[in-house]
């Protein structure tokens, strides 16, 4: 059944304010829980690979394929929330994630690896990640939206902060295969409370954003053909597209290189998971400076940022100490990602519309698709260099290319 919101307006709801917090609130939550659960496979890399002796890029291609599932599952995301309803969705996604990470544990070759953690739980990711929360955050927020956004996509950091050292815990004591075991249980408990939630009200969103949205609906015209004959539409996935290919290149082989330079495996976890409150800074200082100093300017600067962070932890490998590594965890794990909110807030604006769901998602395919070749390509270049140093460069010019459509697209430098 369907559980979209009533076409008829509704009596005033004054306790609409309160509940649109509450959605936040579960979206925040829910994104987290996704979030930190994928990039527990940071803590993960090093016994797997050790296990089977696997090299790197091999390792990697298991992130590499959540990645791109994430990505290419976006827009299909969209559809189902349009039609389905966040219940359908969310259940989905922590059934998902749940069934691959029990199934993990049992794996023995690396094609299992792929299919459990890298396409269910990747496609459980989609269904908990940024487009359902924006989706339905959208339905309760008017124009305090890029901050809602920004706090929702602040969960990412939040997830990190606290799974990731947390999944290093139970790794060193009950193995890598207990460990998915224990996730993979407690991501299956967890869906039995969310499925019972009042998810139709939930869905409904404020009387007065739900018709916002109606007649917006009726006003543009917009469609997934006329987006993509847009300059904004290809500048916008150029954006996600090579930014993530930058950002992930090296995410995913952070906690393993700080082990490489000197720091045992439960530090260099916990400094990690640590970027995760720092980019719940980065997200709200971003939106902030979004009010302050317009969009495009916040976003250069965020971009500036995470060049110095990257320039930092290359030093880290010649000059290996805890001010390098607070100032790389600073620079680039307070930006990473703190521009997802604001080029969202973009698209949605520009892109306004009944269709906009289908249209973002296809934007964010982008942001798949250099998640899962950054983080292969990352791992490939540094098995055939035997050296993280063309990682990092491959890494900067990435982010340099991430950032050009905002110097150079004229709907984005508005």
């Amino acid at each position: 059944m369907s559980e979209q919101p009533p076409p008829s307006p509704e009596p005033p709801d004054h306790g609409a304010p309160r509940l649109a917090f509450v959605v936040l609130g579960l979206t925040f939550l829910l994104m987290a829980l996704a979030r930190g659960m994928s990039e527990t496979f940071t803590v993960f890399l090093l016994p797997i690979s050790n296990e089977f002796n696997w090299d790197r890029a091999q390792t990697v291609s298991v992130y590499s394929i959540g990645a791109l599932s994430v990505g290419l599952a976006a827009p299909f995301v969209g559809r189902l929330f349009d039609h389905s309803g966040p219940r359908a969705v969310y259940a989905i996604g922590l059934l998902l994630i749940g069934a691959g990470f029990s199934a993990a544990a049992f794996a023995q070759a690396l094609w299992q690896l792929q299919i459990s953690i890298g396409l269910a739980v990747g496609l459980g990711s989609a269904c908990l990640g940024q487009v359902t929360g924006s989706l339905l955050v959208s339905r309760w927020f008017g124009p305090r939206l890029p901050t809602a956004l920004a706090v929702v996509a602040s969960s990412a950091g939040l997830g990190v902060f606290v799974l990731v050292p947390l999944a290093q815990i139970i790794v060193d004591h009950a193995g890598w295969r207990g460990a998915y075991h224990i996730l993979g249980g407690v991501m299956l408990a967890v869906a039995v409370p969310v499925i019972l939630l009042p998810w139709r009200r939930i869905a409904a969103g404020a009387g007065h954003m739900t018709r916002l949205v109606q007649m917006q609906a009726g006003d543009d015209t917009w469609t997934l053909g006329s987006a993509m004959r847009h300059h904004a539409f290809w500048s916008l996935f150029g954006i996600f597209f090579f930014t993530s290919l930058g950002m992930f290149s090296i995410s995913v082989q952070v906690v393993t290189y700080l082990v490489e330079v000197g720091f045992s495996p439960l530090q260099a976890a916990t400094a990690w998971g640590f970027s995760g409150v720092l980019l719940v800074i980065g997200m709200l200082t971003v939106s902030w400076l979004d009010g302050l100093l317009g969009r495009r300017r916040a976003i250069l600067s965020a971009y500036t940022l995470t060049v110095i962070g990257i320039l930092m932890l290359w030093a880290l490998s010649r000059h290996p100490n805890i001010w390098l590594l607070g100032g790389f965890l600073f620079f680039f794990g307070s930006t990473m990602g703190s521009r997802g909110p604001l080029v969202a807030a973009a698209a949605m604006s520009i892109f306004r519309g009944k269709r906009v769901g289908t249209i973002m998602g296809t934007i964010s395919i982008g942001m798949g698709l250099g998640s899962a070749i950054g983080s292969w390509a990352g791992g490939l270049i540094h098995d055939w260099s035997q050296s993280y140093d063309l990682v990092f460069a491959f890494a900067l010019a990435s982010v340099i290319c991430g950032m050009t459509p905002f110097l150079v697209a004229p709907a984005l430098r508005q």
